[in-house]
């Protein structure tokens, strides 16, 4: 055959594929409307079809979603069609064609989380936005802010950085995993106030076993003292769902790249209106800007095929629904979980309260070292995972899978850790 009808005809065919799996897709929800969501978390087929929208490698066995997931293909192939649009004649198109349209993305994602679109700032990750805030915040020496050692490791370095320039005193509690209650975790926080304590940093779903704070407990607890609260939610953004009336929080900073599925380097801030003028921004914005959002996202030149892209995504998540997507990760979880909780030496630190755990798992297995655990498993069985180790407290396997992960892999995953935890040893 010809090389250029040979690309052009599998270019069609690529593109019949792409539109039947999407196709199947949306045959896919229009059939499971109106079941409930904890019998669809145990609908193969409708999974199937699901799984259908991703051209991940299947080769391997990803349960490190948690880091950063892969995009469905449909917002894969809508980030590069305005990459290609901005490449033509980037300085026309980029800012007087696409930038515009981050408007839309904007009012979308407050629809989601439930806010005015004046209080969300679109980012680069969790980081970005928690940092804005933390940077941002007016704290003086001797001034306390209060966290957990369990917080993700750029926001305590964030803290720690801030101590070592303006004199603030960074407080770390430590908690057991899982915590009694969440109840344990609001008058954790609250007996660790002192009267110089500003602000207090929490989580609302750690990185580290999945544990889910009561954030607005937590966030109403410290108001009520002058207190300020600012929320990282890095991983609870739409792998569960909720709104901000739910947590009643003025400050929340979370990555799209995770459980939304969006484009790798996008992430979102919400500042409520009131306290926007009182955040510096972490990139200089001019003064008339000082209420508003969009002076988070002064940062220079930036790709807006990225940008762009977050509504697809937010359109396939909505074509799922977070229901859905929330009652599948549990299922998927405890499917692992279950079998492999009363195998000797073997600890599970997440909670299985509904209320405390979603996706997230995690594994301790006395005896065994977690990061050789990891390594064995992706050496000999190509199963992917991430080894997290508290010292002096805890070390194990995190577990994050996906809409796309199917049962085999969960279960191959369990058969090969059960063969290793009945050995005992983690074989050379």
């Amino acid at each position: 055959m010809h090389r250029r009808r040979f690309f052009g005809t599998s270019a069609g065919l690529l593109a019949t594929l792409q539109s039947g799996a999407l196709l199947k897709a949306d045959k896919a929800v229009d059939a499971i409307s109106g079941r409930p969501a904890d019998t669809v978390a145990r609908d193969e087929d409708f999974w199937f079809n699901v799984r259908h929208a991703f051209t991940v490698d299947r080769n391997m066995i990803n349960l490190n979603n948690g880091g950063v997931s892969p995009a469905p293909k449909t917002v894969m192939d809508t980030e590069i069609r305005y990459l290609e649009v901005e490449n033509m004649s980037p300085s026309y198109y980029m800012w007087n064609v696409l930038d515009p349209g981050v408007e839309t993305v904007r009012r979308r994602l407050a629809q989601m989380f439930g806010c005015d679109t004046e209080e969300i700032a679109i980012t680069r990750n969790a980081s970005e936005a928690n940092e804005i805030v933390q940077l941002g915040m007016k704290l003086n020496p001797g001034d306390e802010v209060i966290t957990t050692n369990q917080d993700y490791p750029r926001m305590i370095t964030t803290w720690q950085q801030r101590e070592r320039r303006d004199g603030i005193v960074l407080k770390q509690l430590k908690f057991p995993v899982p915590p009694p209650s969440m109840a344990y975790l609001t008058k954790m926080f609250e007996e660790a106030i002192t009267p110089r304590t500003k602000v207090l940093s929490i989580c609302h779903i750690t990185n580290r076993t999945g544990q889910i704070f009561p954030v607005k407990a937590i966030c109403q607890m410290a108001r009520e003292r002058g207190i300020e609260v600012m929320v990282d939610g890095a991983h609870a953004f739409a792998q569960f769902p909720f709104k901000q009336a739910d947590l009643d929080c003025d400050y929340y900073g979370t990555s799209l790249h995770k459980w939304v599925l969006a484009p790798i380097g996008t992430g979102m801030l919400y500042v409520k209106k009131s306290k926007i003028e009182k955040i510096w921004p972490m990139m200089a914005a001019p003064p008339e800007m000082n209420g508003n959002i969009r002076k988070f996202e002064e940062i220079g030149t930036h790709p807006a095929s990225q940008r762009n892209a977050i509504t697809e995504a937010l359109d396939f998540h909505d074509s799922i629904g977070g229901d859905r997507k929330a009652e599948r990760f549990r299922y998927l979880r405890k499917r692992w979980s279950n079998r492999l909780r009363d195998l000797p030496g073997v600890k599970i630190l997440n909670s299985e309260d509904p209320e405390q755990s979603c996706a997230i798992g995690f594994i301790s297995v006395d005896g065994l070292d977690a990061p050789k655990l990891s390594a064995y498993l992706w050496s000999k069985y190509r199963i992917w995972t991430v080894a997290i180790v508290t010292p002096g407290e805890y070390q194990g396997l995190r577990i994050t899978p996906n809409v796309y992960t199917t049962l085999e892999e969960i279960d191959t995953f369990a058969n090969v850790m059960e063969k290793v935890i009945k050995s005992g040893t983690i074989p050379s």
